[in-house]
């Protein structure tokens, strides 16, 4: 399946359903427990009952959690009509190559995991979730992008508490943006998942047929691909633009891959050794060197 670059425009309404509570208060140091307070009805009798069922220790931390939540809804509501949220996205004929893609004819290499989490676990790739070029049948992959325009958080540059509030907001847009992007896709444009009736707490948990790794995360370690990534989707129409160590602009931005394969998951590539570096420079046609900054963390 093929289809060209096309964008999506997103309302925060649209997103609401879609934010993931626990990152948001996870950034502002609070334990998976708190968020829950995004499950309570919004009246103070509720949240009062709510934060009373927590232990003692823990009444004043629940109770901050109530303010920053409620402060949150009160932002997300004064952003809602200034907030540009767009996606954009690309369905293209894939193989795999060994460790590499070959999304479009273009070449998009991939590493490897070289230690096992389990005694018989497989080294995986994300290239093992699409057909190889040998067997003749052209398999789909999926390329996205996420932004959140951030003239919004700009204006509350001088307070820095609104500013980090409005900031990992923000971010909460762009991955539920992503979220939602990814779940029409599956049901409507791909059509892999048509009968897909997944809770809103299914939906978070990523109880879904396919995945999507986004670039910097540990299966898409390589900060670098994001440049490989802007020659497929061109980041550029949604206002996404690249540093030189290929850092997206705005912050609030997520772009990845999407496969559909029934046992596609998550996993992390973990450590690399010396060899792979040198084998994956190669492929990418870049110096060793260069690919080294971006993989520090798994060298």
């Amino acid at each position: 399946m093929k289809i060209a670059n096309t964008t999506v425009s997103y309302t925060i309404q649209d997103l609401a359903g879609y934010i993931n509570w626990i990152y948001f208060f996870h950034a502002w140091g609070f334990q998976p427990r708190f968020a829950a307070i995004a499950d309570i009805a919004g009246c103070d009798t509720c949240q009062t009952r709510w934060a009373a069922n927590f232990p003692q220790t823990d009444t004043a931390k629940a109770t901050e959690a109530i303010l920053l939540y409620n402060e949150a809804q009160r932002l997300l509501r004064h952003m809602d009509e200034k907030c540009k949220i767009q996606a954009i996205y690309r369905l293209m004929d894939a193989n795999a190559d060994s460790d590499d893609l070959l999304l479009d004819g273009i070449r998009f290499p991939l590493l490897r995991q070289q230690t096992r989490i389990h005694p018989n676990a497989p080294f995986l790739c994300l290239s093992d979730f699409v057909r190889p070029l040998s067997q003749g049948i052209v398999d789909t992959v999926g390329a996205f992008a996420t932004t959140v325009d951030n003239t919004f958080e700009k204006s509350y540059a001088n307070d820095t508490y609104q500013h980090l509030l409005v900031q990992t907001l923000n971010e909460r847009l762009a991955e539920a943006a992503a979220e939602k992007l990814h779940e029409t896709i599956r049901k409507e444009i791909w059509g892999y998942a048509k009968d897909e009736h997944l809770t809103h707490k299914q939906l978070l948990n990523g109880e879904y047929q396919g995945i999507r790794p986004a670039v910097g995360y540990p299966s898409l370690p390589d900060l670098s691909v994001t440049f490989l990534l802007n020659t497929l989707i061109d980041m550029n129409k949604i206002g996404i633009h690249l540093t030189e160590n290929g850092m997206m602009r705005p912050h609030a931005s997520v772009c990845g891959l999407m496969f559909a394969h029934p046992q596609s998951h998550y996993f992390s590539i973990g450590k690399i050794d010396e060899h792979q570096l040198a084998d994956y420079a190669t492929r990418r046609g870049m110096d060793s060197n260069y690919l080294r900054k971006f993989l520090t963390a798994n060298l």
